[in-house]
């Protein structure tokens, strides 16, 4: 298993479009993955579930820890690290 807290900075958090681009980089992997809004001290739910996403209502500036498990965990894990850390590809 292979874990990564990190802290998202888009000016929308983890809502509409970004939580779509990372739900699809998710879904890229066959890996279990899951995350959790370490802010708000929630759950950790499905990362491929976009209403699930949602649900964890990651604000700017909130932390959030993702797990990922299996043959593809390591890649999964860099993938979606990557997407937040160049915040979901936008300036």
């Amino acid at each position: 298993m292979a874990e990564a807290t990190i802290q998202v900075k888009h000016k929308v958090g983890l809502h509409a479009r970004p939580a779509a681009l990372f739900v699809q980089t998710a879904a890229k992997f066959s890996s279990k993955i899951k995350v959790k809004n370490l802010t708000a001290n929630g759950n950790f739910v499905d990362a491929k579930s976009i209403i699930m996403v949602l649900t964890l209502g990651v604000m700017k500036d909130h932390e959030v820890v993702i797990q990922t498990e299996g043959t593809d965990a390591d890649a999964a894990l860099d993938a979606l690290k990557s997407l937040i850390e160049g915040n979901f590809g936008e300036a």
